[in-house]
């Protein structure tokens, strides 16, 4: 069975809201969630996501409601927190990943840090039972590539292409796919473009898909009350997972 990975940026619109939409999409088959952590510059996101992230900042989103939707998702949904290293950093990782843990968070995706930069917290994450997910990308070499997914834990995400997530670029994935693969047995999951119409494409060769800007499509729709977005994103999962898995 492949898997789907959902993201969604945490307290858009509110608090209450991503609690309710994180536990409807773990009930219809959502295998991991990312909860994204809203931040300014969000470089490695496309347009859609980049608007929530600033709408969610507008509303006034603090990193204690991120703490306080992991308290209410994590025991219930496989959960990580997707952000910014500077979101985290200022938290104080010595004390962070110990909190995460008692949250039960599983694991922690952080693009703008680096393989080699996040060596010293190796450690730190091993101790907390926290998986730091390592990324590659098309324009590693082979070299880097076997030297990030030597120790991956959970699942590594491979972007799908160069640039930025939601624009649904197509491309053949499967040579770096095989690549990856020689090196390690960890799960290999595609992100980057991914929606219910690239999904079947996209994981063919990986083990599932990590899907953002399509949910984030649905949350951005004023016209949509609150339960008709869940719905709506419900539905989305359910029609990607059993694309993935046709």
């Amino acid at each position: 069975m492949k898997k789907l990975v959902a993201y969604i940026t945490s307290g858009y619109p509110e608090k209450s809201f991503s609690i309710d939409l994180a536990l409807a999409l773990g009930e219809s088959g959502v295998d991991s969630l990312e909860l994204g952590v809203a931040f300014s510059d969000p470089v490695a996101d496309g347009p859609l996501i980049e608007k929530a992230n600033h709408k969610a900042l507008e509303l006034g989103f603090k990193f204690k409601h991120l703490l306080e939707i992991t308290q209410a998702v994590a025991p219930k949904v496989d959960t990580l927190w997707m952000g910014y290293f500077n979101s985290f950093y200022q938290q104080n990782m010595q004390k962070l990943l110990p909190l995460a843990k008692e949250l039960q968070l599983k694991g922690m995706i952080i693009p703008d840090l680096p393989h080699e930069e996040a060596l010293r917290y190796k450690e730190l994450f091993h101790s907390n039972e926290i998986a730091n997910i390592s990324f590659v990308a098309p324009t590693d070499g082979d070299a880097r590539i076997k030297t990030v997914v030597s120790e991956a834990q959970k699942f590594i995400y491979m972007v799908a292409y160069t640039g930025i997530t939601g624009s649904g670029k197509a491309e053949d994935l499967q040579p770096f796919l095989a690549n990856i693969k020689q090196y390690t047995n960890t799960p290999v999951y595609v992100g980057f473009g991914v929606n219910e119409k690239t999904a079947r494409d996209k994981v063919k060769g990986a083990d599932g898909v990590i899907v953002g800007s399509a949910f984030i499509d649905i949350l951005l729709q004023d016209a949509l009350n609150y339960n008709q977005k869940i719905s709506k994103c419900v539905e989305l999962a359910k029609v990607i997972k059993d694309k993935i898995n046709y």
